[in-house]
């Protein structure tokens, strides 16, 4: 149930950004505005439902691979789009996005992040699979298992990682760069999903876990927003 869900939010957002893509393509902020909300609305909602097949056995195979195959997806229906308010950042300093048409891409991923959290919401208030029973009585469910101090560090040095590895993988042929960025992923899930969930997407971290930040919003603002961008602002200076 789970991945037909997810399957079906895929399906949908490729539908919704080809009805974009015809339809507003001559209004180039409010198609800007619409893709990057359909590509990190389900980046957002497929992670939601990934967060909860965490606990299926054998662990952590089964979570690692989903992680990699959808991760593998994502590149490949979501070309194009950042997804991600770092990955925005770049060519919002580098001159090649206006500082208006990067404030409206982010906020277009913080939108996104907020609609596919009342989304799954809803959905798993449904109870239409096991993993959705109980899954609306968790509240605050921490993925900051060390401290501060600590997530902060592991957060802003998984960002220089991925966001390097971008960076480098540029030259490389695009059927195998979604495959190598997806591993690259998967290993840093791996590495420190226990420890801070390994999330280094601002958007995402919202959407994942909004109630941690309504809880405990200095923590969280600075490991899953401030680190990441610190993270992207340190790989700017260095390149």
């Amino acid at each position: 149930s789970s991945l037909l869900l997810m399957s079906g939010v895929v399906v949908t957002v490729g539908l919704c950004r080809r009805l974009a893509r015809r339809r507003f393509r001559s209004h180039p902020f409010l198609f800007a505005f619409l893709v990057e909300m359909f590509s990190t609305f389900q980046i957002c909602a497929c992670t939601n439902e990934l967060s909860l097949l965490g606990n299926l056995e054998p662990k952590p195979h089964t979570a690692l691979t989903f992680t990699y195959g959808f991760t593998v997806l994502h590149g490949l229906t979501l070309a194009g789009s950042a997804c991600n308010p770092c990955g925005t950042l770049q060519p919002m300093c580098g001159g090649g996005t206006s500082l208006r048409m990067g404030a409206l891409k982010i906020a277009a991923q913080f939108v996104a992040a907020v609609l596919a959290r009342v989304f799954m919401h809803f959905i798993w208030s449904l109870e239409m699979a096991e993993p959705h029973l109980g899954a609306l009585s968790q509240g605050c469910s921490s993925p900051m298992q060390t401290t501060e101090m600590q997530a902060f560090c592991i957060e802003l040095l998984f960002s220089v990682v991925f966001q390097l590895a971008v960076l480098r993988a540029e030259s490389v042929n695009p059927k195998y760069r979604v495959h190598l960025i997806a591993l690259l992923i998967t290993m840093l899930v791996y590495a420190g999903g226990n420890l801070t969930g390994a999330i280094f997407n601002p958007a995402l971290a919202f959407s994942l876990h909004a109630d941690c930040f309504y809880d405990k919003f200095l923590s969280y603002s600075l490991v899953y927003w401030l680190a990441p961008c610190l993270g992207k602002f340190l790989i700017l200076y260095v390149f």
